[in-house]
């Protein structure tokens, strides 16, 4: 005959299992690692919602900035025409008080005896014919170009004694002017 023990295991008693609680050593461990894989997740998803408004945030920005750089090339542009003006006005600025300075230094300059009859300048290059009725005058011209501070390089490039206009003395004198 077969006997079937139907009782609880209540009755049983305890010091007969064998050591460790085997729910205890499995469960709080997956009850542990639970706890962990959400925390992990938690803070995963907290990164993942920063970066995605740090994203959103870049693309506005991005937005924003795209008409200002785009309207870059054309301000380059301006700017350049603009500096171009500018200088063509400062050289024009520039050269226009030239002749002024250049009349009001040849004014006192010339002996009384000495006619200027053409002043012709280029670049900073300037030629400077006439007559003359001595040669005195003419070496006085000389002196007081290479004196002033104006007046640089001061060279007699052509002197001859004219029969026909009683003796007068023309000249050509090459010098380089300086403001």
């Amino acid at each position: 005959m077969i006997r079937i023990n139907l009782a609880p295991l209540v009755n049983r008693r305890t010091e007969d299992r064998p050591g460790i609680d085997l729910r205890l050593a499995f469960g709080a461990p997956a009850i542990l690692m639970a706890i962990v894989a959400a925390a992990v997740t938690w803070v995963l998803a907290a990164e993942v919602a920063g970066l995605r408004r740090d994203i959103e945030q870049s693309r506005a920005e991005l937005a924003r900035l795209k008409p200002i750089v785009a309207e870059a090339p054309r301000r380059q542009a301006e700017r350049q025409d603009l500096e171009r003006r500018l200088a063509a006005v400062e050289s024009i600025a520039r050269n226009q008080a030239r002749p002024a300075h250049l009349l009001d230094a040849l004014g006192d300059l010339p002996p009384k005896d000495l006619w200027l009859t053409r002043v012709e300048e280029k670049g900073q290059q300037l030629k400077l014919s006439g007559m003359s009725s001595s040669s005195g005058a003419l070496a006085e011209l000389l002196a007081t170009l290479a004196r002033s501070a104006r007046f640089k390089d001061v060279d007699l490039i052509e002197s001859r004694q004219d029969l026909k206009a009683s003796r007068a003395i023309i000249f050509e004198v090459s010098c380089r002017f300086e403001i």
